[in-house]
């Protein structure tokens, strides 16, 4: 009989700190909800700029290079290059 009741205290001792578990993870996991990190979204004060200066500088190459395809075209020995045409 005293082995019975040894393992009847054994269960409630492991209910009771079952329990007290439970209460000390709950009380320690609210004040951590509540410390959560608060993120704000606000508009910039000075307005977007987009710079769109590679858009000219590509115009330009295109320019540029179509009127060398002409100055080769024109006088192919220019530059050393020999039979016409750049590259092609």
């Amino acid at each position: 009989m005293p082995g019975q009741m040894m393992n009847v205290v054994t269960a409630r001792y492991r209910v009771v700190l079952v329990i007290a578990m439970g209460y000390l993870i709950t009380a320690l996991a609210l004040p951590l909800a509540g410390c959560s990190p608060t993120v704000k979204i606000e508009a910039p004060d000075k307005p977007i700029e987009i710079n769109l200066n590679i858009k000219i500088e590509q115009e330009v190459r295109i320019k540029v290079e179509r009127d060398l395809e002409k100055v080769f075209a024109e006088d192919p020995e220019l530059f050393g290059v020999a039979g016409g045409g750049a590259g092609k």
